[in-house]
């Protein structure tokens, strides 16, 4: 058995194994007692209805912050949000190198300057193929397909052994814009002798190879080329793949295309320095949309997922200050929808359908294709590759035990589960969970981080339950009431199942408890606060079937 001063090499994910989003990979090398860390990836989820009030989701990194004079870096394998977006609010608690494809950087740079206050993190830019070392890791970028350009999966070289961590990945031989995965790559460092494979997950339960985005390209073409009026297309924001197949679409339809959402405008600002738009008709702006004729035009619009503040939840509501639509215009959904957001999606295409707009998605037609790699794919990974060890990631524990299941079923003899926080060493030895850190969520309330484990959001949820009774009640020295209690109420039904009005019933339940207590109690506030509340929260459930929470304000004149 290894002791604590022999070099191990371990793993663990402070975010992304047991969820969709919020990646955060931690390696570990060295002794037990002085290793050094590499994070891969610093991403966030977004956060549902379960959290009332809480736009962001980021993984808690107390470990690190404990570990920081040990953390040799930050690798960022792309720039989806679900990888980088967390590195604004938590790099500043870290303050080490971060390593990054001139994509990435590009997006963190403009997102910093539309955003006041947002730190200036130092960046070392490295194009794929290309290897940096720090610490005792060297990590080789090697470029893979995914849905933004400058995907990468991590060859990391440690004196224990090679880990290949695959971030997102596809194969598609044709994927419009950028690098295909570089097989030929891949398979050269299996033939080196690969010791783990830390394998997204998210499609693995679909047979097969997933289409191309050519595939797309061509449906968009049909699509736009059919529509008698305005087409609008909605898709991810940073799919450049995408956006250039629109707009190539667009032109051989003797269409111009509209660019609405500043999401969409920072990432072709970017990608058009990195020449992936080349070639192509300029974009319009929002303000020219109502100077083109409606056979003349396609939209593309940021929103796909249903956020209310995005631009096609505004045209579908009849606000937004440029672009309207009107039956017989045809809006298709480039993108599919993540779990937690078919409501949100749902009610915008309602509201297109009841006024005559025709709507198209992945139901009807080959609009979108995943970034993620499907069964077959994962086989093809698995043989160039040739690990002794695989480690599901990237997806929920569904994804995670269903590729352990697939891996074994394909030949690969040691697979370890693990979730997030599990410590699962390498090497030497056999590998297994050996370890535990401390995980968890810390949420963007406002302008402000709290940590999941706050009761601000219990009491959040509780409120929006049952509402709030507010009551303030004057008091002199002696205990006697100075004027009528002043009763306010949020959130409440305003009369009971017999009509009667609620705010009486709470006020009539306030006076009662303050003529029966007598005068000597009534001097201590804090007796009269909670007879109040008692009552008035008794009264509430028995009219309402729910007890709201009730603030009770005594002051002594």
């Amino acid at each position: 058995m290894a002791s604590r001063d022999d070099d191990g090499l371990v793993f663990v994910a402070l975010g992304g194994l047991g969820e969709i989003g919020m990646n955060a990979g931690l390696y570990g090398f060295g002794p037990a007692r002085r290793r050094k860390w590499l994070l891969v990836d610093c991403g966030i989820a977004f956060a549902g209805e379960d959290v009332p009030g809480v736009d962001l989701i980021f993984p808690d990194i107390r470990f690190l912050e404990e570990e920081r004079d040990n953390l040799v870096g930050i690798v960022i394998t792309h720039a989806h949000e679900d990888h980088i977006g967390g590195l604004a609010e938590l790099w500043p608690r870290l303050r080490v190198p971060v390593v990054c494809t001139p994509f990435a950087a590009g997006l963190l740079e403009v997102r910093r300057l539309g955003e006041p206050g947002a730190p200036k993190i130092p960046l070392t830019v490295v194009e794929q193929g290309g290897r940096v070392t720090l610490g005792p890791f060297d990590i080789e970028f090697v470029a893979v397909g995914h849905s933004i350009p400058e995907s990468n999966a991590l060859a990391i070289r440690t004196p224990l052994g090679t880990v290949v961590h695959t971030g997102d990945w596809k194969l598609d031989p044709h994927p419009g814009v950028g690098r295909a995965t570089d097989e030929k790559r891949l398979i050269e460092i299996g033939d080196e002798g690969v010791l783990a494979l830390v394998c997204d997950s998210t499609n693995v339960l679909r047979d097969g190879i997933s289409p191309s985005e050519a595939d797309v390209a061509r449906t968009l073409v049909d699509l736009i080329r059919e529509a008698p009026e305005r087409v609008a297309v909605t898709t991810f924001a940073s799919n450049v793949a995408r956006l250039r197949a629109v707009a190539e679409a667009a032109a051989a339809c003797g269409r111009e295309v509209v660019v609405v959402g500043r999401a969409m405008d920072r990432v072709i600002d970017v990608a058009t320095e990195r020449g992936y738009l080349a070639g192509l008709p300029p974009f319009r702006s929002a303000e020219t949309y109502g100077y083109l004729p409606r056979n003349k035009v396609v939209a593309l619009l940021t929103g796909s997922q249903g956020e209310p503040r995005a631009a096609l939840a505004r045209v579908a509501n009849d606000e937004h200050p440029d672009i309207a639509l009107s039956a017989g215009d045809r809006v298709v959904f480039s993108s599919r929808t993540i779990p937690g957001n078919e409501k949100a999606v749902g009610r915008i295409i309602n509201n297109l359908v009841a006024r005559g707009i025709e709507v198209i998605t992945d139901r009807e037609a080959l609009v979108h294709v995943s970034g993620h790699p499907r069964r077959g794919e994962l086989a093809a990974m698995y043989r160039w590759v040739r690990p002794k060890v695989l480690v599901p990631a990237h997806g929920e524990a569904l994804h995670l035990a269903e590729q352990a299941r697939f891996a074994r079923a394909e030949g690969i003899g040691t697979v370890v589960r693990a979730m997030n926080g599990e410590m699962v060493q390498l090497a030497p030895g056999k590998p297994s969970v050996v370890d535990d850190v401390p995980v968890g969520r810390l949420y963007k309330d406002g302008d402000i981080v709290i940590n999941a484990g706050e009761p601000t959001i219990g009491e959040r949820r509780k409120l929006a339950f049952a509402g709030i009774v507010s009551v303030a009640i004057a008091l002199d020295d002696k205990g006697e009431i100075r004027g009528d209690a002043q009763v306010e109420l949020t959130g409440l039904p305003s009369a009971t199942r017999e009509g009667e009005p609620m705010h009486e019933l709470v006020s009539d339940a306030v006076a009662d408890v303050l003529d029966g207590l007598p005068k000597a109690r009534r001097r201590d506030p804090d007796t009269v606060a909670s007879a109040v509340e008692r009552a008035v929260r008794a009264e509430v459930r028995h009219a309402w079937g729910k007890k709201p929470t009730c603030h009770v304000h005594v002051i002594v004149v």
